[in-house]
């Protein structure tokens, strides 16, 4: 666990709204380690194999999709599967990520993924606890987005579940990209001496 990493990407209103550093603090003040960092262009295949998902979960949010779309008053097409409107959902991601460079980031320590969720907040905003990244500084919703037939304009992404860690590493970083050194922090969580009496 001292070595887990975890997959983050500042997206383009991170980078449009000059965000950047302020993020890159945050998770660096956490005392996790910077192992890899880049700023990138992407292209739609590339994105499509991050974001790809299988069909129970474009069904489930195109579901969702439909009903909110409804709520708000907007024609729903009888001509298309809820599963399309799931995908009309990764769709609007792949096209909103293009529009200016992200910043790539692969950090490492004791329970790196849970660390950067917790300070992150949850994928839709307004619902992101206020000390959060997403709360803080971002007031986008799944409701706003869904009826605008965009994807969510939410800052960050990071690794949901460290089973999922390495295979977003892998899509963005060749392991030469990836630096191992000795980071000072490593030695305050690992020095059994340091609760020691001062010398």
């Amino acid at each position: 666990m001292k070595k887990e990493q975890t997959f983050v990407i500042l997206k383009p209103d991170s980078v449009q709204r000059s965000l950047i550093g302020e993020i890159i603090n945050r998770i660096d003040r956490t005392g996790l380690k910077l192992v890899a960092l880049k700023m990138i262009n992407m292209d739609e295949e590339h994105l499509t194999n991050h974001y790809g998902k299988n069909d129970e979960w474009y069904l489930e949010k195109g579901t969702k999709r439909i009903r909110l779309m409804q709520e708000a008053g907007k024609k729903i097409d009888q001509n298309r599967s809820p599963i399309e409107y799931g995908k009309d959902i990764i769709r609007g991601v792949i096209r909103y990520m293009q529009a200016s460079p992200v910043i790539a980031m692969v950090w490492e320590g004791n329970q790196a993924v849970a660390v950067v969720k917790k300070l992150v907040g949850t994928t839709d905003p307004t619902a992101s606890d206020v000390g959060t990244i997403r709360g803080d500084y971002q007031l986008d919703s799944y409701s706003l987005s869904d009826t605008e037939e965009r994807g969510i304009r939410n800052l960050i992404h990071c690794t949901d579940q460290p089973s999922e860690a390495q295979r977003e590493i892998d899509i963005w970083f060749p392991s030469e990209e990836l630096h191992d050194y000795r980071h000072i922090n490593e030695a305050i969580l690992e020095d059994v001496n340091i609760d020691g009496r001062q010398e």
